[in-house]
């Protein structure tokens, strides 16, 4: 299926750093990968908060995207995501309203209940009120958002008093939402209900029953229906691991080690996930043989592409989750192949030079006597009344 508006294409940036290196290098790596994407075109970068577990370090989502502001000119930033339960809705909802200022509204807020169990228990959350509790404090936020006059509301996890955003949202109507989901239902749900766009993880963290991406869908719009609301595909973004190179031989040995890390060492050995039942060192090709990471050329990706489009029933948004899988430069280089040869391919952008080109082509013989009949008549005219 596919859309009437260009697809935007962006990153999800957990970040996922391997125990052990450098953190404060890997966060400048992080900032410099988000410069290079602004230079590329691309659409958005979504920024996590996580605080335990070692490999995702990024504890301010907001303090990040500042800074990454500060380096950019045109990528919109967002909160990939906030953890809401860990969070006073009105401070949220006031720090993203100041920075919606500062970055002359490039700003979106996306949201979750919290990814990481072990979060969750240094903070005393209980992990099965986390989804209630985003909901409940999605409500509030978007309340501040939208309403001028203070209003009171007590909750037994926070308390608000004649509360009022003083500065009111850069971005009209409000900041955008997006709402992560982790292919269960809640996300889409709680999307549906407030009319928010959608980030579907396309790779669960956890081995509980999941849910077909066309079902997630349905789910959205029966929940958004349900509560007077709208949601719209080209607000769906597909997180999805990617890596490019000239040949896919080449794409496989560079993230070799490092996807097998990853996957291996952080969602098996830390947080304990069901992984792939391979050698280390054939953990890629599990992923790209499984449809779960595409790695190869960029015909590979524009083929991958197209088929989550079509088993999905149309999505507006492609977002790759980065990885630190591959020396800096060749994660560089993949990312810019995806610019130069996919983007436009989904974008429309060398539309018209395919055109031209073809006609062109078609026509060439012609020009070519056209061509050498003006050139002939020149010189002729040149050397009259010389000889």
């Amino acid at each position: 299926m596919t859309l009437s508006t260009k697809m935007k294409f962006g990153v999800f940036m957990a970040p996922f750093h391997r125990v052990g290196e450098n953190p404060t290098l890997a966060l400048e790596r992080d900032l410099e990968l988000l410069q290079w994407l602004d230079s590329l075109g691309f659409d958005e970068a979504y920024i996590g908060e996580h605080h335990s577990a070692g490999w995702e370090t990024i504890a301010s989502p907001e303090v990040f995207m500042a800074t990454a502001a500060e380096r950019t000119k045109h990528i919109k930033l967002g909160s990939g995501v906030i953890s809401l339960p860990y969070h006073h809705p009105y401070m949220v909802a006031n720090r993203l309203v100041l920075l919606d200022h500062l970055t002359r509204g490039r700003v979106i807020l996306g949201v979750g209940p919290g990814a990481l169990a072990s979060d969750a228990l240094m903070l005393g959350i209980d992990p099965a009120r986390q989804r209630d509790m985003m909901d409940e404090s999605l409500g509030i936020i978007l309340r501040l958002f939208n309403e001028t006059e203070p209003f009171s509301y007590k909750s037994d996890w926070f308390e608000l008093n004649d509360a009022v955003l003083q500065l009111r949202p850069y971005q009209e109507p409000h900041i955008p939402v997006a709402v992560a989901s982790v292919q269960s239902p809640s996300g889409v749900t709680l999307a549906g209900k407030h009319g928010a766009a959608v980030l579907s993880m396309s790779i669960p963290r956890d081995t509980v029953r999941q849910t077909s991406l066309k079902e997630l869908w349905s789910i959205a719009e029966e929940s958004a229906a349900e509560h007077n609301q709208t949601v719209k595909r080209e607000d769906w973004g597909l997180v999805v691991g990617m890596h490019l190179a000239e040949s896919k031989k080449e794409a496989m040995e560079d993230i070799r080690l490092g996807g097998g890390r990853i996957v291996s060492e952080y969602f098996g050995e830390t947080l304990g996930n069901e992984v792939p039942d391979v050698p280390r060192d054939q953990i890629v090709d599990y992923m790209v043989e499984h449809n779960q990471w595409i790695v190869g050329t960029p015909d590979d990706c524009i083929a991958g592409i197209e088929r989550l489009q079509e088993i999905s029933g149309g999505f507006g948004s492609f977002m790759i989750r980065v990885e630190d899988w591959a020396p800096f430069e060749k994660i560089k280089h993949s990312y810019e192949l995806l610019a130069r040869y996919v983007m436009p391919h989904f974008q429309g952008t060398v539309k018209g030079i395919e055109v031209s080109n073809q006609w062109a082509r078609e026509r060439k013989d012609e020009l070519n006597r056209n061509r050498i009949t003006g050139l002939k008549t020149a010189t002729d005219a040149y050397y009259v009344g010389r000889t």
